[in-house]
């Protein structure tokens, strides 16, 4: 099971690019509303989630991904329930994964020391302890994958999938979207 989780104003195609593109793969995927509410976007786009932050099982899960957008990354940053969970994914050596300004947070919560990682251009002093890679647009170190922007959410949702399944699972994905 991926969890994905939506907080007021994500990025949408960082967010729902991935639950497409894994549920393609016939990963099981779950949107997670922070508020237990129905979440907007950051372009007005508003998503009923799967189910509540409440509701997530991490003996079920497989991986923890965390949406960049203006105040959607933000408003994960501020809810301790999201930094419990990402903390508790590591801890039972789950695969995290955060996108454009979101690794910012693993940086905050210490969980990047060491590794290289990516993030929304301009932000690189927050991934603290991790070794800014901002050529490229999906990085993987150890069980954390970042993505750098909007841009690269299909690179990183095919990243999930390699990782979660192998490369021909990916690729099979990629081939049918025509990418």
């Amino acid at each position: 099971m991926v969890y994905i989780l939506l907080a007021p104003g994500f990025e949408e195609i960082e967010a729902l690019a991935p639950v497409d593109l894994l549920r393609r793969a016939n990963i099981e995927t779950a949107t997670v509303s922070i508020t237990g509410e129905p979440v907007p976007g950051s372009h007005g786009v508003t998503v009923t989630a799967d189910i509540a932050l409440e509701d997530v099982d991490l003996s079920r899960a497989d991986m923890v991904v965390l949406p960049g957008g203006g105040p959607g990354y933000k408003n994960l940053g501020k809810d301790p329930r999201v930094e419990q969970l990402v903390r508790a994914a590591v801890e039972k050596d789950l695969w995290v994964a955060a996108i454009c300004a979101a690794p910012t947070l693993l940086g905050r919560w210490g969980l990047l020391e060491g590794k290289q990682a990516v993030c929304y251009p301009g932000m690189e002093e927050g991934l603290t302890g991790a070794q800014a890679k901002m050529d490229r647009g999906v990085v993987r170190d150890g069980k954390v994958i970042t993505g750098r922007a909007a841009g690269d959410a299909i690179d990183f949702a095919a990243e999930l999938i390699e990782v979660l399944r192998d490369r021909a699972a990916a690729d099979k994905v990629l081939e049918s979207i025509c990418y």
